[in-house]
C-alpha cells in the first residue's frame, strides 16, 4: 500500500478531529480548512444508521495511523510486538509509536509536524549517537542523543520551527531538547499520559485480537 499523498486536511475531516498534520498552519483558523468544513469528505450518507462496533474500532485504528504517519504493515508489527511484551498491550503500542525517530524529532520541537520530521530524516539531516540515521521508524532508547546537522540548523526555516515549538511548550518530560546546540536526549521512556491526542488504544487492541 502506497503512502497517502493527497490533501491532509481531508484526513482530519474524515476523523472529525484536528490531527495537526501541517504544523503551524493547523493553528491558523484562516488557513485550516477543518475549521470551515468539519463534515467528512465525500457525499453525505443517504441514511444514518447505528454505527457498528467494528466500524468504531476500524476508525480508531485509522486515526492513530494517520496521527503518526504509519502504514498498516508497520502498525500491525507494533501491535504484534506489544502483545508479546509484559504490560498493557495498548499502552505498549503507543509507546512504540512515540519512540519512533520521526516522532521524537517532532516532540523535541525540531520539526513543526511529523511529516516534516520524516522529510528531515530521509534527507540525512538527523544524527543519533554520532551516526546518521535515515529511517523514520528507528526506535529511540533511553540515553540516545539526537543531533540536527549544521546544514539544516543554519536555515531560517529552522529558527521559525524552534520559535513555534517554544511558543507551544510542546516537548514532554521524557526528552530534553537543547535549542542552542540543536541537540536532544531521551531521558526516559514515554508514558501513556505523554500522548496528547484523544486515543482509545484498547479499542484498537480489541480489533486486532479478534
Amino acid at each position: 500500500m502506497a503512502r497517502y499523498t493527497g490533501p491532509v486536511c481531508k484526513l482530519c475531516r474524515r476523523e472529525g478531529l484536528k490531527l495537526f498534520l501541517k504544523g503551524s498552519r493547523c493553528l491558523n483558523k484562516d488557513k485550516c480548512s477543518f475549521e470551515d468544513r468539519k463534515n467528512p469528505p465525500g457525499p453525505p450518507p443517504k441514511k444514518k444508521g447505528k454505527v457498528s462496533e467494528y466500524s468504531l474500532q476500524l476508525r480508531e485504528k485509522q486515526k492513530v495511523k494517520r496521527i503518526y504517519g504509519v502504514l498498516e504493515k508497520k502498525f500491525r508489527e507494533y501491535y504484534e510486538k506489544a502483545s508479546h511484551m509484559e504490560g498493557i498491550t495498548g499502552e505498549l503500542l503507543l509507546q512504540q509509536l512515540e519512540r519512533r525517530l520521526d516522532n521524537v524529532i517532532y516532540r523535541m520541537g525540531f520539526a513543526a509536524s511529523r511529516a516534516q520530521s520524516r522529510s528531515f530524516i530521509s534527507q540525512g539531516h538527523i544524527v543519533v549517537n554520532g551516526h546518521k540515521v535515515n529511517v523514520a521508524s528507528y526506535q529511540i532508547k533511553i540515553g540516545d542523543k539526537v543531533e540536527i546537522k549544521p546544514k539544516l540548523t543554519k536555515t531560517p526555516n529552522m529558527d521559525m520551527i524552534i520559535k513555534f515549538s517554544q511558543s507551544l511548550n510542546r516537548h514532554p518530560d521524557w526528552v530534553t531538547p537543547d535549542y542552542i546546540n540543536f541537540t536532544g536526549e531521551v531521558i526516559a521512556l514515554p508514558k501513556r499520559e505523554n500522548v496528547d491526542m484523544p486515543i482509545k488504544e484498547q479499542v484498537i487492541v480489541e480489533l486486532y485480537s479478534k
